[in-house]
């Protein structure tokens, strides 16, 4: 069966009558019509035809709660054509491949399969989610120190095979994403951690429910170490381009800065809590991961809080931690200055600090 080039049907070219020979290459047609439209201008057909082709792959190296429930958020959009699982346990890939598959009738077409580090070769993006998590009594250090042990295993094995960019999302994941720029040689626009972009989004979520609004009229950031030391950027939160000065004044309610401090605190705690509930965060930061692989995939030009390579801004050199990011099909496109109070950017480098001392600590 063949493709008729201008409406995308299927063509049996043993019983059609309608063909056309083109650049020595034969055209298959349903009808007459497609026929001649075809030979009006077959270069329209032929270069629509063309485009539609070039695979859209994303993998998935780990397949825990975060790489699966990202795997299955991913295959809802449409955005990738092929999506591989990678992972330690065959079995257990193997099972999450087939459930996934068994709900391709309910979503756009997309190829899911069993994957090796091979598939990276020409990869859109590979999302890393693989890891240990932390253990009663762990530190952060030891839990840095692991993790870091499995990327100089891992990292060469997907860097070899050069993919357009990757995705770190294992924890520490500003400290790993430093590791995967320094174990891979890869271009450090093309390595992204998540990031803080999960604390944002929970950051607008509280505020949007303490103010009454939908959280996408809220914009704030939350900056620095996806952890402890992260920093939330009250000067520039604005609800539906009123600044947070000017429109807690106006709501009436007189919040004191207690509130505030809540509402971050909220944000700062709140995977804690998810943990200790149900085991695990997977559901947000997988719709977190996907909003990052449109803004590269898609070549959005969109800022987000992702974790990059910060050298000589605001002072602070060689770390990775969340700036306002500029992502594009070229990964990285462009890190935002953004103009900070004294405080905020005091609490930056405390937290680019304290990150630089688990790098240290960990030997990378």
């Amino acid at each position: 069966m063949k493709t008729d080039p201008v409406c995308g049907m299927k063509v049996d070219e043993n019983r059609t009558r309608q063909k056309s020979m083109f650049r020595g290459m034969n055209y298959y047609f349903c009808s007459a019509h497609c026929k001649e439209s075809f030979e009006r201008d077959p270069l329209l057909y032929i270069k629509e035809e063309e485009e539609s082709l070039p695979e859209r792959k994303v993998i998935v190296v780990g397949t825990g709660a975060v790489g699966t429930t990202y795997a299955y958020a991913l295959m809802r959009t449409g955005l990738a054509t092929s999506i591989a699982l990678v992972g330690r346990n065959p079995d257990k890939v193997r099972a999450q491949v087939m459930d996934l598959n068994h709900g391709l009738m309910f979503v756009p077409p997309v190829h899911i399969f069993e994957g090796t580090y091979e598939d990276c070769k020409g990869a859109d993006l590979v999302a890393v989610t693989a890891g240990v998590a932390q253990k009663p009594g762990e530190t952060r250090i030891e839990l840095a120190r692991r993790n870091a042990e499995i990327f100089r295993e891992m990292i060469p094995l997907i860097a070899r095979h050069e993919p357009k960019s990757i995705l770190v999302v294992t924890n520490p994941v500003d400290v790993l994403t430093y590791a995967a720029i320094k174990i891979s040689g890869m271009p450090m626009n093309r390595i992204i951690g998540s990031g803080t972009v999960l604390d944002t989004a929970r950051f607008r979520y509280l505020l949007s429910r303490h103010c009454g609004v939908d959280s996408r009229n809220v914009h704030g950031y939350i900056l620095g170490e996806h952890g402890d030391s992260e920093v939330p950027i009250w000067s520039k939160v604005d609800i539906g381009g009123v600044s947070l000065a000017k429109y807690c004044p106006s709501c009436g309610r007189q919040c004191p800065e207690e509130e505030m401090e809540s509402i971050f605190n909220q944000v700062k705690n709140a995977a804690y809590q998810i943990i200790q509930g149900k085991g695990a965060t997977n559901f947000a930061i997988g719709l977190a991961m996907v909003r990052v692989t449109e803004a590269i995939m898609r070549n959005e030009n969109s800022i987000m809080t992702v974790s990059t390579l910060v050298d000589d801004l605001y002072d602070i050199r060689d770390v990775c931690l969340s700036i306002p990011t500029v992502l594009n099909r070229n990964g990285v496109s462009k890190q935002m200055y953004l103009e900070l109070d004294s405080d905020e950017e005091q609490k930056l480098h405390a937290s680019a600090d304290l990150l630089k001392k688990t790098i240290r600590d960990i030997g990378l």
